[in-house]
């Protein structure tokens, strides 16, 4: 893939800032990606806290290889544009390993250039299935995920409807992205296998506000149940206006909606709206001491952000192991090894998706987001 020029790099106003103290020339470079700005920065958020406790709890223990290691962050607002430039500037800047992206949109493009420059990538969520795919079609060897794929995610969710809203009128919605289009596709494979016909299939865009035509499209076709594949602005939304539309329906979203931004746009009326994300990692033993970490720092972890500490944490036991930072040494260990982190262990198949965990059911009460 050809290089972004500084110029253009600019132009998207890109940065990549440093997250510690100044780096030093031993310092190992690393870097966490994701929207830090945009309509998705709470991810983003989850996203740099993560990375940066890790970072702290590592370097505390000795760091990696005898080295420090030194935090970058990378700002792409879930924009595909963006997302190849803060890469660009990343690999640029020596980089050897990117705790990202967020978006799939974003985190597919952006390993196309991390795997021109050999940089490792391992990603806290992006769950489209075509990352790790074309990456092993391709024959690249950088791309991983500590999350699962939307071929069990959306089945997952698309199985609960099934037992749940049979004989119900259900609407599937998706918002153009690659994440969104992803697990709708599997939500609506798995609900017509299980003898459901979706009386709306529709779209939103990424940034609309107003959703009156289309909720009442959904009151007139009578729907008493919504599946969602988008974020959680729109999700959260959807279900604010559609409750005050007098729209009766029951929404279901992805793994974004666990994100307290959805909560705090649609207040109490968000109460029961479903949702898949990975098993509650606060239920782990693994991770009640790092969650004590950062409350003593006064930051509930919630959503990706063990996620993204365990990205880090991967990483480092990678490089141990492999005695080197370096891609091809790290690739031999990441295959024939299982990693001890904070949401358990994690073991990678040839295509770097995990082996176990997956996805399960969680809810929105009380204003917390909860595994059924």
């Amino acid at each position: 893939m050809q290089k972004l020029s500084l110029a253009v790099a600019s132009a998207i106003a890109l940065t990549a800032a440093a997250a510690h103290a100044p780096a030093h020339a031993e310092d190992i470079q690393i870097a966490v990606a994701g929207p830090i700005t945009g309509s998705n920065a709470a991810s983003g958020e989850q996203f740099k806290h993560g990375a940066e406790q890790a970072v702290a709890d590592i370097n505390a223990q000795g760091g990696v290889l005898g080295k420090k290691l030194a935090l970058s962050v990378g700002d792409d607002a879930c924009d595909p544009k963006q997302a190849v430039a803060v890469a660009n500037q990343l690999a640029s800047k020596g980089v050897v390993f990117i705790d990202g992206h967020y978006c799939s949109g974003s985190t597919i493009p952006a390993s196309a250039v991390y795997a021109e420059a050999s940089v490792l990538m391992i990603t806290p969520s992006a769950s489209n299935p075509a990352l790790t795919d074309e990456a092993f079609r391709k024959k690249w060897t950088n791309v991983y995920r500590v999350c699962g794929r939307d071929d069990d995610q959306g089945p997952t969710a698309g199985k609960y409807i099934v037992e749940h809203f049979k004989g119900k009128k259900v609407a599937i919605l998706d918002d153009h992205s690659a994440f969104g289009k992803g697990i709708t596709d599997q939500v609506r494979k798995t609900i017509n296998a299980g003898g459901i016909k979706e009386v709306v299939d529709d779209s939103v865009t990424v940034g609309d506000k107003d959703f009156t035509a289309l909720i009442s499209k959904l009151k007139q076709a009578g729907v008493e149940m919504i599946y969602f594949g988008g974020y959680p602005t729109e999700a959260g939304l959807l279900v604010r206006q559609s409750h005050d539309q007098g729209l009766k329906a029951v929404l279901m979203g992805g793994d974004s909606t666990q994100t307290d931004e959805f909560w705090s746009i649609t207040g109490a009326v968000g109460e029961g709206t479903l949702f898949t994300f990975p098993p509650d990692p606060e239920r782990q033993a693994t991770s009640q001491a790092v969650i004590e970490e950062f409350k003593k720092g006064g930051y509930t972890p919630e959503g990706y952000t063990l996620y993204s500490y365990a990205a880090v944490q991967v990483f480092a036991q990678a490089a141990e192991k492999a005695k080197s930072v370096k891609l091809d040494e790290l690739v031999k260990v990441l295959h024939s090894n299982t990693f001890d982190t904070v949401i358990g262990p994690i073991k990678y198949d040839e295509k770097g998706d995990i082996t176990a965990g997956g996805y399960v059911v969680w809810h929105w009460a009380n204003g917390k987001a909860t595994e059924l």
